[in-house]
């Protein structure tokens, strides 16, 4: 096959793959996909409503969790229209530059969860470390400023590598090995030299996850540091819960993440659609768990959501 130059990239279409070897039951595999992704389109959409609604809620805190559920909520989106539709009806092709511009929105959001994680620490650390300035730090300027910084550091990163890719030519198969547009997928169908898009691609990754999560380390080692030097064992307690939710949102997002790295560099004997399945969980995990952790561990957030539905089934 002859390569497809630039000029015709509009044309190219790919074909996305959906769990292989189970495609007699793709019908039923949709099931537990389909209850995910109810879960985390509800779940997120109610606490960002009971953040927006609930006057006891507009502080920096939440208003951080406000920003998390955003980008749950378009990370979620990005990845539903291609996953459910291979599941339910087999439609598997997808155009170039819509293949482009799903992997452009999955790795933002991806991205901007981790910088609104970074966030959050660093609310968290203010929070103990310096509570009587805590307001005055965080205002609802720099907050706002903060979440305007995490768009544009997302969009500036992953620009360059996203448009690296109208560059090369595309002449081998045409099948990609996720239900969505993964960059080192698209990359490996290349036929010309991609080692500049390698280059950028995990200059991306190291500049944004890599560094995000040794400032996390690093806020949790202050924050830890901090909380020992209290006195009362009482307070020290409860400095430490305020972070729990905190600490399971790092977690549902980096042990996923982690997770799948090793997967794919040590599990290549496992079947394919072990690959298949955990790639496709390992981007539904952070936005159905998040607002689990958050409902569950802060009782702010617990009111406030049973309070929104108690007034929604009245009205009904």
């Amino acid at each position: 096959m002859s390569p497809v130059q630039n000029t015709t990239s509009s044309s190219i279409i790919f074909l996305l793959t959906g769990v292989p070897g189970l495609e007699a039951f793709h019908a039923w595999i949709s099931i537990p996909f389909c209850c995910l992704y109810a879960t985390a389109l509800s779940g997120n959409s109610l606490i960002l409503f009971a953040i927006l609604t609930q006057p006891s809620l507009h502080e920096p805190m939440y208003y951080f969790l406000s920003m998390l559920s955003t980008t749950d909520l378009g990370l979620s989106l990005s990845t539903l229209a291609t996953m459910l539709g291979i599941f339910w009806s087999n439609a598997r092709e997808i155009g170039f530059n819509a293949c482009l511009s799903q992997m452009f929105f999955i790795q933002l959001f991806t991205v901007m969860e981790s910088s609104v994680l970074l966030a959050m620490a660093f609310d968290r650390f203010v929070a103990i470390s310096n509570p009587l300035r805590y307001a005055t730090i965080l205002t609802d300027s720099r907050i706002s400023q903060i979440g305007v910084a995490v768009v544009i550091r997302g969009t500036l990163v992953l620009t360059p590598m996203v448009a690296l890719l109208k560059r090369l030519s595309y002449c081998r198969s045409r099948v990609l090995h996720h239900s969505y547009c993964f960059h080192p997928d698209v990359m490996k169908l290349s036929c010309t030299d991609t080692r500049i898009n390698s280059a950028v691609g995990l200059t991306a990754l190291i500049t944004t996850a890599g560094v995000d999560s040794v400032f996390i380390l690093l806020s949790y080692v202050l924050i830890i540091r901090t909380v020992l030097s209290i006195a009362s064992s009482e307070e020290r307690k409860k400095s430490f819960s305020t972070c729990v939710s905190h600490i399971g949102a790092v977690a549902v997002f980096y042990i996923p993440l982690i997770s799948l790295s090793f997967v794919h560099r040590f599990g290549k004997r496992a079947p394919p659609y072990v690959h298949t399945m955990i790639a496709n969980t390992y981007l539904l995990i952070p936005p159905v768990m998040n607002p689990i952790i958050y409902s569950v561990k802060t009782k702010q957030i617990r009111r406030a959501v049973i309070k929104v539905l108690s007034s929604s089934r009245r009205k009904n």
